[in-house]
């Protein structure tokens, strides 16, 4: 299936890429983007197996082992979007973002 990203997700990972490049190292950094890359490909593979995050949404979450990251997608129009890839520790998007 293939798989878009949105302009939110985009900005999540270089935001992303830049925070642990600085302030850990681009070889954490890399290996963070790795791990995405490797979790999106499966969510490609199996799109409805991760929850969704409610029983109205069609937005569907997945969790990054390792990482303290969860990527969020909803399937349309018979591809894969890539909505948000959020650090845990943010707080959630409000009804406006």
């Amino acid at each position: 299936m293939k798989i878009v990203y949105s302009r939110q997700a985009i900005a999540d990972l270089l935001r992303a890429a830049e925070y642990y490049t600085l302030n850990a190292s681009p070889t954490v950094a890399r290996s963070i983007g790795r791990r995405i890359e490797d979790v999106i490909q499966r969510i490609a593979t199996a799109p409805e197996s991760a929850p969704r995050v409610s029983q109205r949404s069609k937005v569907r979450t997945v969790v990054v082992i390792r990482y303290p990251f969860r990527i969020f997608y909803r399937i349309q129009l018979g591809q894969i979007e890539i909505l948000h890839i959020r650090h845990t520790s943010r707080r959630p998007p409000g009804p406006e973002e």
